[in-house]
């Protein structure tokens, strides 16, 4: 293609488009263009088992027979793809003379228009023209709908903001590499990050100087941020237009308040979307090497905060106990574990800063574990794990 070319995108939303063609591109470019919200009109004697469907959901209109000239009349743009170069050079000098762009299937020399190669990702619309070649059109359209969706390209809006709105993040326990790719994609379009201590905090390093970054991290018996206060912001920067990421580690419905602030954003009619996180109850015992399930050992788990009522859990070294924020009253919740019948052999580990370069593991079994784990200072952020699969897969 010796012509230059200029990129452009069309609003099709009601308007006509004729597709000349029955068979598989006349099929696929019909999908896109009906996905642009344009009115499309096939012409064709025959049509592929998926344009029949299309016609019998009335998404398109049929006219069952050969191109014929006036066909294009009232048309904004025109696909030929019949494979009969006759009828498709009939359908270009047609559309020359009626001066619209016609797209011409399997010959982009002899079209006014091309079709590039299309990713989307979120509102962002990727597309990919390569001198002709279509697969190379193709792999270059997927490596950039990649690194789109890795989150690792500046997302955020800069004009045509789309209006306030919350995402809850949960970014997983310690290791950045843990949040999810939906997870890195809002924070790379976030104005303003509302952020736990528990959440990885090298992410942060990764965002625009002018991206608000507000710390309600939480310490054991010290909340200075209340969580009403925290709800309030969450409304409050999205009700002022900006896109606001709530950053927790773990997940944030697993003992995260996300519920709550979900409800808050809801009340106050602000759009609020959830993107889960590894929870670290499962996570940090698997960076211990430490299944909460394993065939043949435990065939389920119970997760429970270490300030809960524990009379009632269920207990055996078959069924896996997992406590979260535990660390404190380790010896007075082992205590009431032992009362309330779990065996003081059962083998257990208290896990600290899982997946982070400092990690450390302590096992011991339950009768002991509070005084192996005062005896090494262990601390908070931890876990710890009751059940006969802390020794499962040992050596």
């Amino acid at each position: 293609m010796t012509d230059p070319l200029f990129p452009i995108s069309l609003r099709l939303t009601g308007r006509r488009v004729v597709v000349v063609g029955g068979g598989h591109v006349a099929s696929r470019r019909t999908t896109s263009l009906l996905e642009a919200g344009a009115e499309v009109v096939v012409i064709a004697p025959q049509l592929s088992p998926a344009l029949v469907a299309r016609v019998e959901r009335d998404e398109v209109t049929w006219v069952p027979r050969t191109y014929q000239s006036g066909d294009l009349d009232g048309a904004w743009l025109v696909q030929t793809a019949t494979a009969d170069p006759a009828t498709d050079d009939q359908v270009a000098r047609d559309a020359e003379s009626a001066q619209l762009w016609c797209l011409k299937g399997g010959d982009p020399e002899g079209a006014t228009a091309w079709m590039p190669a299309t990713g989307r990702v979120d509102d962002i619309a990727v597309a990919v023209n390569a001198g002709g070649d279509a697969r190379r059109a193709a792999t270059l359209r997927d490596a950039l709908v990649t690194v789109l969706e890795s989150g690792d390209l500046p997302l955020r809006h800069r004009t045509h903001h789309p209006g306030g709105r919350v995402a809850l993040v949960g970014a997983g326990p310690g290791d950045p590499g843990l949040i999810t790719t939906r997870g890195r994609r809002l924070l790379a379009e976030a104005d303003v990050v509302v952020v736990d201590r528990l959440a990885p905090q090298g992410v942060l390093e990764e965002l625009d100087e002018d991206v608000e970054i507000i710390d309600v991290g939480k310490m054991p018996d010290r909340h200075p941020v209340p969580q009403e206060q925290i709800n309030a912001l969450l409304v409050d920067r999205a009700r002022g237009g900006k896109i606001v990421v709530r950053l927790k580690g773990g997940d944030p419905y697993v003992f995260g308040r996300g519920g709550e602030e979900l409800l808050a954003c809801r009340a106050a009619d602000v759009p609020v979307e959830v993107v889960p996180g590894v929870t670290s109850a499962i996570a940090v015992a698997a960076a211990a090497g430490i299944p909460v399930t394993h065939r043949g050992v435990a065939r389920g788990f119970t997760v429970v905060t270490g300030h809960e009522e524990l009379a009632h859990v269920p207990h055996g070294g078959d069924h896996t106990l997992v406590l979260l924020m535990g660390v404190k009253r380790l010896s007075q919740t082992t205590d009431e574990l032992i009362r309330a019948g779990h065996r003081p052999t059962t083998p257990a580990a208290v896990i600290e800063r899982g997946f982070l370069p400092d990690q450390r593991v302590t096992v011991a079994t339950l009768g002991e574990l509070a005084e192996r784990a005062a005896a090494v200072g262990a601390t908070a952020p931890a876990i710890v794990v009751v059940g006969d699969v802390v020794t499962a897969l040992q050596d």
